[in-house]
């Protein structure tokens, strides 16, 4: 799922992506200069695998997203902490955004239920 960036106002456009067992749903709002705000909330389960046996688990998601897509470049103030996704396209990429969320969560490390019991 793509959108415009050029096209993305300070009305929010919602957006609902599922992904396996995962729900991606939030909005793009136009907030400053070549900043697009994306907040989205997202639910449900991830498979992962035990960090200490490789067992197959499903870990829960409740995350809530919140980071800047800039149309271009991005030039801020390195004083000011943000999240910045950088788009060189004019496109917000909702799935890649989705994606890199799931793949920063499974990168932790989690135990299942017979390692965390030994």
């Amino acid at each position: 799922m793509k959108f415009l960036l050029r096209k993305v106002t300070k009305t929010p456009l919602e957006f609902e992506l599922e992904y396996q067992e995962a729900n991606f749903k939030g909005y793009l709002q136009y907030h400053s200069g070549n900043l697009i705000l994306l907040k989205a909330e997202l639910s449900g389960l991830v498979d992962t695998e035990c960090s200490q046996c490789a067992q197959d688990i499903k870990l829960p998601l409740d995350e809530n997203i919140e980071l800047f897509i800039s149309d271009g470049l991005f030039n801020g103030d390195d004083r000011i902490e943000l999240d910045v996704v950088e788009s060189f396209d004019g496109y917000a990429d909702i799935d890649e955004i989705l994606h890199s969320e799931l793949e920063l969560i499974k990168s932790d490390y989690y135990s299942c239920e017979n390692c965390q019991n030994s």
